[in-house]
């Protein structure tokens, strides 16, 4: 589980690159690169990390609902999601 130090810096940088997209997008089509570099460093798309919204895990995610590997098989095992269940053949 990651600690919540990294938790909240990475919603920190999800919040800048909301906030910062829309510019970044228009400057990139003027090729206004000066001012594209004057913008934080934590508003570019290439530092977001995707994240398990549960417990912070950074690897094995399913964007479709949002939690790491681990924690799917948990719940799908317990029924919380619905229409997921395991597979046997």
């Amino acid at each position: 589980m990651a600690t919540d130090a990294v938790i909240a810096r990475e919603r920190k940088r999800w919040k800048l690159y909301e906030r910062y997209a829309q510019k970044r997008l228009r400057l990139k089509k003027e090729g206004r690169w000066e001012e594209l570099a004057l913008l934080p460093r934590n508003s570019s798309p290439v530092r977001l990390r995707f994240r398990c919204q549960l417990t912070g895990r950074p690897r094995g995610n399913y964007r479709h609902f949002g939690i790491c590997r681990i924690k799917l098989r948990e719940l799908a095992l317990e029924g919380k999601i619905p229409g997921l269940t395991k597979a046997s053949w």
